[in-house]
Parts: structure tokens; sequence; C-alpha cells
């Protein structure tokens, strides 16, 4: 059923998901459909992905999930589930093999709260080349993610681990790593100097076979960012 161009209005209705399959719709340059296909893959879950054009959405989809959001799940069951953490969540519970969460309450809530201070962390990643986009100063935007960026780096310098949950990927990684793989097309690369750990941790999450799996060129995401900067953007670049 995958297919890799986009599905607009008026395209047909995909068929039942196959048994022993999983669905995901998805778009191929989203950050936090990523997110979910991250974790499909480190987990090696049999899926298949269906593109949604989300600046024409088709009905068959809004009426699926009317926020008309990606990542979106359909089980063979019909059941839909989404917004990227309750994606990833669902599926580390439904496939118990290769946790990515910890067993532990406390250290599963750290992992949420990190996420939440990482919530904050991502409008800068779209405000910093928009408003520079616009002519307008964007120091102290700047100055605000260099300084996010350093709590990133201290904090995995206090924890003496290689990744945020430990010294292999867990979770939070995967949630966090889709915005670090485009740092060059958000114009904020530069920001990552100084900052020794989180930069010796994107290099390890690139060895990882998931993220390579998911993942786009940096030239692929700039081509991309730049159509979707200009108001018209390109879900199909590449294709």
């Amino acid at each position: 059923m995958s297919t890799e161009k986009c599905f607009a209005n008026g395209s047909a209705t995909p068929g039942p998901v196959p048994k022993g399959h999983i669905r995901l719709y998805s778009m191929r340059f989203c950050p936090f459909a990523q997110r979910t296909r991250l974790v499909l893959n480190a987990k090696g879950i049999t899926y298949d992905t269906v593109n949604i054009h989300l600046k024409d959405k088709p009905d068959w989809f809004l009426e699926k999930n009317p926020l008309g959001l990606v990542p979106t799940l359909e089980t063979p069951a019909g059941e839909v589930i989404y917004e990227s953490p309750i994606t990833c969540e669902y599926l580390d519970e439904v496939y118990p093999e290769k946790k990515l969460l910890p067993s532990s309450p406390f250290a599963k809530a750290q992992q949420k709260m990190m996420l939440e201070h990482f919530s904050k962390v991502i409008p800068y990643f779209y405000k910093i080349p928009m408003d520079r986009k616009k002519g307008e100063d964007v120091s102290g935007l700047e100055a605000e993610l260099k300084e996010k960026f350093a709590k990133l780096n201290e904090d995995l310098v206090n924890k003496k681990t290689k990744f945020f949950g430990g010294d292999s990927i867990t979770m939070i990684d995967y949630m966090m790593w889709p915005w670090f793989e485009r740092v060059e097309a958000y114009q904020v690369k530069q920001f990552l100097d100084g900052n020794p750990e989180l930069k010796k941790w994107t290099e390890l999450m690139l060895q990882d076979s998931a993220v390579k799996a998911t993942m786009f060129s940096p030239d692929a995401h700039k081509a991309f960012f730049k159509t979707f900067l200009d108001g018209n953007p390109d879900f199909d670049y590449g294709l």
C-alpha cells in the first residue's frame, strides 16, 4: 500500500490496513511524523505509509483525524491514534520488544518532563529562519536558542551519559532528534559549537540504524524547507 507521493483531496481512500500491519499517515519531511517513523523502525514494526498533502487534505483523512495532522496511526481494526508522543508511547506498549520507554514510573516521568522542556525549544527552529527571511533582527531569538542548547548540553554533562536517557538510545532521543537532523535547514547549526556533549550526541545519533532509515540529507531538508518558507511547501520534493 505504501506510496511516497502524497494523497491530496479527491484522491481515492486507501484500502483497509492489512492484518499484522499498522498504517502511518505521514508527510516525508515532517519532523513530528519522523518521531513515529523512528520508533516504528527502531522496534522493527511492519508498517505501511500513506503520505498526506497537508495543504489540501483528503476528506477521508479528516474523517479519521479531525485535526488533520500527521503522524496518525491506523490499525487493522480501524483504531486511529494521533499526536506524535501518543503514537510513540502506543507503539512502545503494543509492541513490547525493544522497549524505548523506561519501566520505572519515575524514569518514565523524567522523560515526559524532558519532552515538555524540549517542546518549548521547537518554535525557535521555525521562528529564527522565518523572521530572518522577513529581514527582522533575530539576534535575541538566537541568544535564547543558544541558551537552550547550552542547557541540553549541561543535561548530558550532569548525567555523564551518551544519550538523554542513559548510555543507549531511548524514547526521548527519538523525540528530539528530528529537529537536530534539520539544523542546517533551520540555519542554526552553528549553535552546536561550544556545546561538545550535545554535538557528540548528534554524531552518535547519526550512527543509529533507525535514524539512517528515516533521514534525508541536509540538502534535501534545505530544499524542502525553502519551499515551506516560501509558503508553498513541495511535499513531493525529490520524487
